[in-house]
């Protein structure tokens, strides 16, 4: 990793002394803290008052055991997390993941992403994430409901529309969230429509939400072409993943002129030159929910298995790693680079290894880090927070709109604070600081809680 400013070192070392073993959570902090130099250079008031100590210390961390009945009458224990990182801007908002990968460093560094990216979209939330060592996969729809109900018998205690306001991630969507409200609802006796966004759309949901993730990092991505007088006509587009954020990232390249030619999940990827076929896509994925490998049977696509080839093996001008952290490493961003790749947006939280990105860097790959590409995500969580608040509902096209005036917004202020902290066009020093100073002015402003 980079060396840090003298001061920051010293803010490093103390994170890792106070947060052993949790390597994500050590990565996102570092990757923030190499942009602050600059910063405390020129307002030494964010060290003198220790805003970047409290900054990297969540407010409160919940972890909590949650016991269920499986399909068998069994027993089953997991783990639940809530870190609620920082509120100087609004309440907690993030989003609650369900993947046996998930610890507490995992969610401490999707916590500490989060403050920064919803300090970017310029909305009043604050930072905060949660989530389970659950594993959803191959469970039947009354085992989930269980689960979900067992999670939310705690987790109600600790959020609220003033308060915390969770969402969906990774292993979390539309039926998880049913489960998680209704409980919600059967616990306190009250239709409190803003304690969780991702609802349904005839109870409390909003417009665009499944959509918002993919469709923002698109158009953040447009907006980089369109700064070079450029767009997305022609363009073949890599997308990794065939979630959500990688199934509406790929629409909405399809929509703007661009076609992606390959896709993939945890079993290998598909190569389809003349452009994946995104019904066929979404039926297998969303319908079915079969693998992958389905898809490439029925469409006549290539299909690599996981350990056979990567992803980012196959040719494109853009690149959009949509599945999970450090999914790309440096040598597949080199395999990139030679390809002749010039734009990575992270569709993703912090897909790209420190490797990958300084290459990036170092090669003139522009690259666009998570906590920008993707806010596109929590931005409309905070719009159908404002739908519920009013009891209002929006039009597709009215929050679509909403969407992309935002992540036009996100890019401009990233491009404008990389020109003003002396690093043009780097979005990673643009984010990181634009996000930094809206949270830090708040902190200082609030004292010291």
């Amino acid at each position: 990793m980079p060396v840090l400013d003298e001061k920051l070192t010293t803010i490093y070392d103390e994170v890792l002394r106070r947060n052993p073993g949790e390597t994500e959570f050590h990565q996102a902090v570092h990757e923030v803290l190499d942009s602050l130099g600059p910063v405390v250079a020129k307002h030494p008031q964010y060290t003198d008052a220790a805003v970047i100590n409290r900054l990297c210390e969540p407010e409160r961390q919940i972890i909590f055991r949650v016991p269920w009945v499986d399909d068998k009458g069994k027993v089953q224990l997991n783990r639940g997390f809530r870190v609620e990182f920082n509120s100087a801007l609004g309440p907690y908002k993030g989003g609650l993941r369900f993947h046996p990968s998930v610890y507490l460093g995992i969610v401490k560094f999707l916590g500490f992403e989060q403050i920064f990216k919803n300090s970017l979209t310029g909305m009043p939330i604050g930072g905060g994430k949660g989530g389970s060592d659950f594993d959803p996969k191959g469970r039947s729809d009354g085992e989930i409901m269980r689960f979900c109900q067992a999670f939310m018998t705690e987790l109600y205690r600790h959020i609220g529309e003033y308060t915390d306001v969770p969402a969906g991630d990774i292993g979390v969507g539309g039926r998880e969230i049913g489960y998680l409200f209704g409980q919600h609802k059967r616990i306190t006796n009250r239709y409190e429509s803003g304690v969780l966004t991702g609802k349904g759309l005839t109870w409390g949901g909003s417009q665009v939400r499944t959509e918002a993730t993919g469709y923002g990092t698109v158009f953040f991505t447009h907006e980089i072409l369109k700064a070079r007088d450029e767009s997305f006509d022609g363009r073949d587009v890599i997308v990794s993943g065939s979630g959500n954020v990688a199934i509406y990232a790929i629409e909405k390249v399809h929509q703007l002129g661009g076609r992606v030619v390959a896709a993939s999940d945890s079993g290998g990827y598909v190569h389809d030159p003349s452009g994946i076929d995104l019904e066929l896509l979404k039926d297998v994925k969303n319908g079915r929910r079969e693998r992958i490998s389905t898809y490439a049977t029925e469409s006549g696509a290539t299909f690599v298995p996981t350990g056979k080839g990567s992803v980012w093996s196959v040719k494109a001008d853009i690149a959009l790693p949509c599945a999970t952290q450090n999914e790309l490493n440096g040598h597949d961003a080199r395999t990139l680079i030679d390809n002749g790749v010039k734009i990575v947006a992270e569709g993703a939280n912090m897909p790209c290894t420190p490797d990958a990105v300084r290459l990036f860097g170092e090669s003139g790959v522009t690259f666009a880090p998570g906590k920008a590409a993707n806010a596109g995500g929590v931005a409309t969580s905070a719009l159908e927070m404002q739908q519920n608040a009013s009891r209002d509902s929006w039009s597709f096209e009215h929050t679509e709109q909403r969407l992309e005036k935002i992540m036009r917004g996100i890019h401009d202020r990233c491009l404008e604070t990389s020109e003003e902290y002396g690093a043009p066009g780097n979005y990673t020093v643009g984010a990181n600081i634009a996000g930094f100073i809206q949270v830090a002015d708040a902190m200082l402003a609030q004292g010291v809680i």
